[in-house]
């Protein structure tokens, strides 16, 4: 079998061989993966249909938690939501069957939509990044930290996913591709229509959708650190203990931006390393073994499994968040969901207070 053009697809169908070294053929209801992949793709679905259809529930219901950290958490869900709904179902069978069952349009939109969920993923969490950075570090701009940036931010984002996801409009299909080991042809779902347009794609969607990102993020985080350290030093008194209090809260959003982050790039690590090992190595089919096999198949559960993951962590992560999610999925009480969201305005609205009490009796202070 030729596996070039199965392994272009982007790791969206399989029908190679354990390893290339293996002649004797192995039948697909003999594999690990037939039984294995079906199951993991239908926790996901059920994960991921549920986690963030919560998540963009508790959006739109809720006003108090519409901040902006959370529009672009709302973008986030959306596009995960997007991928799970319009590529999962049809993805999940492609280590069950040995031809693509589902003709050339199916083909183009899971392509498509898997580009633009990985676009707005990544640019999100840049996005929310930068955002972050501006609200810790440079809190008195507050231009950087407002609503309708952050809408048009989010908008922006999905313009540039969209554009950007194009290519797999145009050019993915349902290539022919002929069995030797049973003389026979299947169909096969590939985003390339050839070997040097999908090396060029490759190393594009690793720069732009990986790598430039992190390098981003990481320099925005590193500036964020160093502020933060500084910043516990120098902060003095009851005024520096106002200041501490509100650093505190912006960096509970910054921690769970950077969860987010690292389970980004822990997801996609695998997938970009094999396709890049295939671009790059001429002999990679010579080479192919059971270790590339398996980490394959472990980095195409991951990417998928990255538009399930978030509402998880953010279960976890955020406490206000949670009693939502308490609330709509496992019947919280409703009055103990007002009380607690009641309580939090209250403390809110006092720390301002305090906050603006302060500054008055300093300026008093001063005047006299």
């Amino acid at each position: 079998m030729n596996i070039t053009n199965i392994t272009e697809a982007l790791v969206t169908n399989s029908t190679v061989n354990a390893t290339s070294t293996v002649e004797e053929y192995v039948p697909y209801w003999m594999r690990l993966e037939t039984y294995m992949v079906p199951v993991v793709f239908a926790l996901i679905f059920i994960l991921g249909f549920i986690g963030n259809g919560t998540l963009i529930l508790i959006f739109l219901r809720h006003r108090n938690m519409r901040n902006v950290p959370n529009i672009y958490i709302f973008s986030l869900a959306l596009g995960d939501l997007l991928v799970i709904v319009s590529c999962v179902p049809f993805i999940s069978i492609i280590y069950t069957f040995e031809s693509w069952p589902w003709g050339d349009y199916i083909c183009k939109m899971s392509e498509t939509t898997k580009d633009i969920s990985i676009g707005v993923s990544v640019f999100t969490l840049t996005a929310l990044s930068v955002e972050r950075y501006f609200a810790i570090v440079h809190p008195m701009t507050r231009h950087m930290s407002t609503k309708p940036l952050a809408i048009v931010t989010a908008t922006a984002i999905w313009v540039v996913s969209i554009a950007f996801a194009i290519p797999a409009t145009v050019f993915s299909h349902c290539a022919v591709e002929f069995l030797k080991e049973k003389n026979e042809s299947i169909f096969v779902c590939t985003p390339f229509p050839t070997r040097e347009h999908g090396r060029f794609m490759v190393t594009f969607q690793f720069l732009i959708y990986y790598f430039i990102p992190i390098i981003i993020i990481g320099i925005f985080y590193s500036l964020m650190a160093r502020h933060l350290m500084l910043s516990t030093r120098c902060l003095p008194g009851e005024h520096g203990q106002g200041q501490s209090t509100q650093i505190q809260a912006r960096k509970k959003v910054a921690v769970m931006v950077l969860a987010f982050v690292i389970i980004f790039i822990i997801c996609f690590f695998p997938l970009r390393i094999f396709m890049l090992w295939v671009y790059y190595n001429e002999d990679w089919q010579n080479d192919y073994n059971y270790f590339w096999h398996y980490f394959r198949i472990i980095g195409f559960c991951l990417a998928f499994f990255n538009s399930c993951v978030n509402p998880i962590a953010f279960y976890f992560i955020s406490k206000a968040f949670r009693k939502y999610f308490n609330y709509y999925l496992v019947c919280c009480p409703y009055e103990t969901l007002e009380e607690s969201t009641i309580a939090a305005t209250n403390s809110s609205i006092s720390r301002r207070q305090n906050s603006v009490m302060m500054t008055s009796l300093k300026d008093s202070h001063e005047k006299t």
